[in-house]
């Protein structure tokens, strides 16, 4: 099976390239998780993907040379992931790497990165992909961390300050739980239970029953990709539970907004601003990216983008931007310039990365959005 998405993968990037003109090529290489559970997250960062590519290869390619995007669905699977990095490297030959949907899957990839000293462009969520600094990876997307802090500064703005945890089993769930339990005590916040779920899990009201059952609990905290917070929504809901409750940023996506319908009216989930573009003031720098992007999205898939569509866009756009600075694609001069981005303006905000800082956006790209009538809003109580 894993041969067979190899083959097909390889094939539609040999087919891309062919149907441009004769240029010279820049390998890179991208993985993400196009389909299985976490398809809700890769699924729209490889439309973006092939979006972004045409785009730039019809505008003359990077230095004058065309990009030949070399394109692995990891199915999920943090172990396909590293074999795919392994493949793009030594069978493909690629100068650089982006991808990883979820937090397992570019965490897998690391070690691999780092022996063959090639860049690295994450567009997952956990802060331990760039907490502590490593020399050849970075990533725009805003951390689990990031997460929380936002989470319990609107808790605190809301006048609340006891919060229960549920979250799932995978990588990014797992750090932003115990990233969370971490800060709660800095910022006040009381943590009266955690609760889990594995990924096979289709029902999470006994969890929340049991959160439900615990005098005090004024605000739920999710932490998840996947179909993970679709289905803790709608139980949320089943049970009439009235506390506030909170999704992680990795719920900013399509998927979920679809699937839990009226049932996601009035949670609260910090944000890319991306999701409410139309809300900026015209002479806010940050709006003109967003709108092109979402436009280009909606004219190229007949679907609205999300925060994962825009991770991908701001993690390719991002390694071109340091390659034209570079006026090269030899990896360490574009480790070199990516790590001397100041001021690239992407979907998560503007980006200033130092050598002490492999991320490079701070909490105030974040925006407290909810839903409302099926749409993401600005939330109240800001």
């Amino acid at each position: 099976m894993k041969n067979g998405l190899a083959r097909t993968a390889f094939a539609a990037a040999l087919s891309l390239a062919m149907s441009l003109p004769a240029l010279a090529d820049i390998k890179i290489g991208a993985f993400t998780s196009a389909t299985g559970p976490a398809s809700f997250l890769g699924e729209p960062q490889r439309l973006t993907l092939e979006m972004l590519v045409r785009q730039i290869n019809a505008a003359g390619g990077v230095n004058g040379e065309r990009i030949n995007l070399v394109y692995y669905d990891d199915a999920s699977d943090a172990s396909a992931s590293r074999n795919f990095a392994v493949r793009m490297i030594e069978e493909d030959g690629v100068a650089a790497i982006i991808g990883g949907s979820g937090t397992g899957n570019s965490m897998a990839i690391i070690p691999v990165i780092e022996d063959a000293k090639i860049p690295f462009v994450s567009f997952s969520g956990g802060v331990e992909i760039i907490d502590p600094v490593r020399k050849w990876v970075f990533k725009p997307p805003h951390t689990d961390l990031m997460a929380c802090e936002k989470i319990f500064d609107d808790m605190k703005a809301l006048g609340l300050s006891r919060a229960a945890l549920i979250a799932g089993q995978g990588g990014f769930a797992k750090s932003m739980a115990k990233q969370c339990a971490a800060l709660a005590p800095k910022k006040s916040i009381t943590i009266l239970a955690q609760e889990s779920y594995g990924p096979r899990d289709s029902d999470m009201t006994p969890q929340l029953n049991r959160i439900k059952a615990i005098p005090g609990v004024e605000a739920v905290i999710n932490a998840d990709i996947g179909q993970g917070p679709a289905i803790v929504t709608r139980n949320f809901r089943q049970l009439g539970m009235t506390q506030t409750l909170y999704m992680s940023h990795a719920a900013a996506t399509l998927g979920y907004l679809e699937a839990v319908g009226k049932d996601g009216d009035g949670i609260r989930i910090p944000a890319p601003l991306l999701l409410v573009a139309d809300t900026l003031a015209d002479s806010d720098p940050q709006k003109k990216v967003l709108v092109k992007y979402r436009d280009d999205y909606v004219a190229a898939t007949k679907r609205q983008p999300d925060a994962f569509g825009g991770y991908a866009h701001d993690g390719l756009l991002l390694l071109v931007d340091a390659m034209k600075r570079a006026k090269s694609a030899e990896p360490q001069k574009v480790r070199d310039a990516l790590e001397a981005t100041d001021g690239f303006v992407g979907t998560v905000g503007p980006i200033h990365m130092t050598p002490a800082d492999h991320l490079g956006i701070d909490l105030g790209s974040f925006a407290m959005l909810t839903i409302r009538g099926g749409q993401w809003a600005p939330a109240a109580g800001r």
